[in-house]
């Protein structure tokens, strides 16, 4: 009877520990999704993909980023570390390094080597950039690198930055049509990814090309299929449909398949060979699967907010989420997941499209930006004292400063000034400025959470809402208005109760909120605010 009785016990604290935690997360990121999209596109969506996961979940209606530049790798890496960019690191998606005194890419490392069949570039990359741990990390840590993480993209800063430090295996897509990683991960792919990769996925897509999902007339959300507003896929003939992608493919390469709604029907097809050959949620120990959808992100820039292929995107989108999550029901078990969805960075609408509208804003070429500030220094000065500008940064060459006598301090404020005259300035911040911020200025609260002293450069300049650093068709992100920091935030699946909040969240607050969630320690960078909502069962 004792032994009986140790044998019950036993097995109820077992069933104890197996319900404190899902037996896998999932998180979801859709590159450069706008809340409002879930909004405009509502009436076009089935009932079984976003309707599904905003009607059974959670969903923030007022989640925002928090910091400046709102790009993907700071967005990825600010959703999973729970902070900001001053102190993970991730400062852009590259950016001229102060410290290094060149430019570097956010997950650069030469010290590794492609595994696949990838270029060599395309494989020298892994976590070693982000400053920070990862709620990923922390599961690793939490269950003594017994739950498994893995991180799926087309990008790799979407794959490599999510899955952190600890993970087993990050996976992105490579120009060849296969999905590729690097020596960080392992010495060679699992068979599983490459006997994937042999069969070549990406090319029924290819071969079918890619026209309208339902009848032209349900797009009447979008502008007409051939604007002005738009940018050519791979120099096709017009922005209009159908799109030739075996011609494309023919004439480029397999990374084709990126700038149109099947990159994420690939993704998703090898996030659910990735959950059955690496038997994810299989046991009670918990897993982590992250997956990042880029394919919105390249039409959205491409092709513009108001485009048919961009709605065309997201209904085809939502089909996917739709065969994931009964994926997930089928393999993993209705109760047993935890799934979030949230974006990386919203998007800006089409400058020129606004402008025609009677809106007094403009698109700013880059070249003409640093062309000026060439010829003012020259002007003022008598050299160039540029070094670099770029992501809103501007970084002067302390040596010809030096060199010049000059006095570094005037020079900022020479600068600051003559910015300050530009019609699509806002406000301009020295280096001294940001570091002595007191969250006070609404603005400068924001650049400040997005700067690193080490890495930043020397003046920071802010936009006029509207106006984008972006050439004339298609759009961009990067700024602190609305239209670049709300995106959506909905929590479904194990343990979270159906509801809304209207309340303004920050992004930051998710990484946290899983950790008290699934009863793991904290990212250690992480601000340590949560979603109080999605904790209460």
């Amino acid at each position: 009877m004792k032994k009986l009785l140790l044998l019950l016990t036993v097995a109820m604290m077992s069933n104890l520990q197996a319900q404190d935690r899902p037996k896998l997360v999932v998180g979801i990121v859709v590159d450069q999704m706008k809340m409002e999209y879930l909004y405009r596109f509502s009436n076009d969506f089935s009932n079984d993909g976003f309707k599904r996961l905003m009607g059974n979940g959670y969903t923030f209606q007022n989640m925002h980023y928090n910091y400046m530049p709102t790009y993907t790798a700071p967005g990825h890496a600010s959703i999973y570390t729970g902070t900001t960019p001053s102190v993970h690191g991730i400062v852009s998606n590259e950016w001229f390094s102060r410290k290094l005194g060149k430019e570097m890419y956010c997950t650069d490392d030469a010290d590794v080597t492609t595994i696949g069949d990838g270029t060599k570039e395309e494989g020298e990359m892994s976590p070693k950039n982000l400053l920070t741990t990862t709620i990923t990390d922390e599961l690793r840590l939490a269950t003594n690198f017994q739950g498994k993480v893995i991180g799926l993209s087309l990008k790799d800063r979407g794959a490599i930055l999510p899955a952190g430090h600890f993970a087993n295996w990050a996976f992105w897509y490579s120009k060849t049509g296969a999905f590729i990683s690097s020596s960080f991960y392992g010495q060679k792919l699992p068979d599983w990814v490459q006997k994937f990769n042999d069969e070549k996925h990406y090319m029924p897509y290819i071969n079918r090309g890619w026209d309208l999902l339902k009848p032209k007339s349900t797009y009447n959300e979008s502008l007409e299929d051939n604007n002005p507003y738009e940018g050519k896929l791979y120099n096709s003939a017009a922005p209009v449909f159908p799109y030739d992608l075996k011609d494309m493919y023919v004439k480029n390469d397999a990374g084709v398949i990126r700038s149109t709604p099947f990159g994420n029907n690939l993704l998703a097809e090898f996030a659910m060979k990735a959950i059955e050959k690496e038997e994810l949620g299989k046991d009670n120990i918990t897993d982590f699967l992250t997956v990042s959808f880029s394919s919105t992100d390249y039409v959205g820039h491409l092709l513009g907010p108001r485009s048919m292929e961009l709605q065309d995107t997201y209904l085809r989108l939502d089909q996917t989420i739709a065969e994931f999550l009964n994926y997930l029901d089928k393999t993993v078990g209705k109760d047993n997941y935890l799934l979030f969805l949230t974006a990386d960075h919203a998007g800006a609408e089409n400058v020129n499209y606004l402008k025609d509208n009677k809106y007094n804003v403009s698109s700013i070429n880059p070249k003409d930006i640093r062309t000026n500030l060439k010829d003012f220094s020259m002007k003022t000065f008598g050299a160039d004292l540029v070094l670099n500008y770029s992501s809103f940064n501007l970084f002067f060459n302390k040596d010809i400063i030096k060199a010049k006598n000059l006095d570094l301090a005037v020079v900022k404020a020479s600068f600051k000034s003559y910015l300050m005259t530009q019609d699509y300035v806002k406000r301009v911040y020295t280096e001294e400025e940001v570091l002595n911020s007191t969250g006070n200025d609404y603005y400068l609260n924001f650049i400040a959470k997005g700067y690193d002293v080490t890495q930043n450069g020397d003046l920071i300049i802010l936009d006029k809402p509207g106006y984008i650093e972006y050439q004339g068709t298609g759009t961009s992100h990067g700024t602190t208005y609305t239209y670049d920091t709300h995106v959506p935030a909905i929590f479904y699946g194990w343990h979270i109760k159906k509801g809304e909040s209207y309340a303004k969240k920050a992004i930051t607050e998710i990484a946290p909120t899983i950790g008290q969630k699934i009863r793991v320690a904290l990212p250690n960078g992480t601000e340590a605010q949560v979603l109080e909502e999605i904790l209460k069962d």
